[in-house]
């Protein structure tokens, strides 16, 4: 069985969208200065690195993560290659949704992300979204920062995730991996009233 992590590192350098909060650690107890144990606590935003957006991230009133259901997180996908595009378009994965999938990724770096946040990336086409939602999709994945383009202020492919109920996994790390059929494995916290969650996401192939 192959396991492929496609959850970036999390540090004090991983770029966070601007004006939301980067991580810090401050250490409550160390080893190395006498106590039994090392003791921190954690501070980040959590829309930081792989993550799952939460319905309630863009619809007031809509379902916060704790509330989501897990099956879409949990199951057969497709990393589909699109590198090099500015929008998910229709093209991209017709032949993903011919073949029955119902949990798609979508590679569109070609390159991964510095330690500077980037505001020129590939997002989704509202339209795209909606053909997804009439096939059945379940779950729609992106190596970048967002689904919609960072500018955007109406968020109009956050919305027909949500119309459709189709989950959303942002910021992903699928520099390294190869388009084709897995199964995904990227389960959120059960955080009580956030809006996201962070994921530890992989894939999983069985090598004959």
């Amino acid at each position: 069985m192959q396991l492929i992590d496609i959850s970036p590192v999390l540090s004090e350098l991983t770029p966070v969208w601007p004006g939301d909060t980067p991580l810090s650690r401050q250490w409550l107890t160390r080893l190395k200065s006498g106590s039994n144990i090392d003791l921190s606590t954690l501070n980040t935003t959590v829309h930081i690195g792989a993550h799952a957006d939460a319905p309630s991230h863009y619809s007031d009133g809509g379902p916060t993560i704790d509330q989501v259901d897990l099956v879409p997180y949990l199951g057969p996908c497709v990393v589909v290659d699109a590198r090099g595009c500015e929008q998910i378009q229709p093209e991209h994965f017709a032949a993903a949704i011919q073949s029955g999938a119902r949990r798609l990724l979508f590679k569109t770096r070609k390159q991964r992300e510095g330690l500077v946040f980037e505001t020129d990336f590939a997002s989704f086409s509202p339209e795209s979204v909606a053909i997804m939602g009439e096939a059945g999709i379940l779950l729609a994945g992106i190596d970048t920062s967002s689904v919609d383009p960072f500018h955007s202020k109406e968020l109009p492919a956050h919305k027909v995730f949500g119309q459709y109920n189709i989950r959303n996994l942002e910021g992903l790390d699928l520099f390294h991996v190869e388009p084709g059929q897995y199964e995904l494995i990227a389960l959120p916290l059960k955080l009580q009233g956030f809006d996201a969650s962070p994921v530890r996401a992989i894939l999983r192939r069985t090598t004959k």
